[in-house]
């Protein structure tokens, strides 16, 4: 059951548990025992989501919001990580007589 924020004129704000169906519904107050109709003082929390999705829903809503320069998001990407459209550059040693050869290629392939 959802928990739904109530307004009393005597006593101030109080919460209570109630059935959606009720939502509208004034509740009367624990402390005078007033009707308290239902009021929205403070924005949803979605407590029974799982961690990780409520950080890349936050993530999402920052970003909306307030995008990152270039600068910003150059800062937190390293070179040649896999979300940039940079490649990194390939290792490349050259010998004496110019010819090229790469490490980190596969050894058993024969060059051209």
């Amino acid at each position: 059951m959802p928990v739904y924020e109530y307004l009393c004129g005597e006593c101030g704000p109080f919460k209570d548990m109630r059935p959606m169906a009720e939502c509208d519904d004034p509740q009367i107050c624990p402390g005078c025992e007033s009707s308290s109709p239902r009021v929205i003082l403070t924005a949803p929390n979605f407590f029974c989501m799982p961690s990780d999705r409520r950080k890349a829903m936050a993530t999402n809503e920052r970003s909306a919001n307030a995008p990152k320069t270039l600068d910003q998001y150059k800062a937190s990407h390293g070179p040649g990580c896999g979300c940039c459209s940079t490649k990194p550059k390939r290792a490349m040693k050259k010998t004496r007589s110019g010819a090229k050869s790469f490490p980190t290629a596969r050894p058993w392939m024969i060059s051209h």
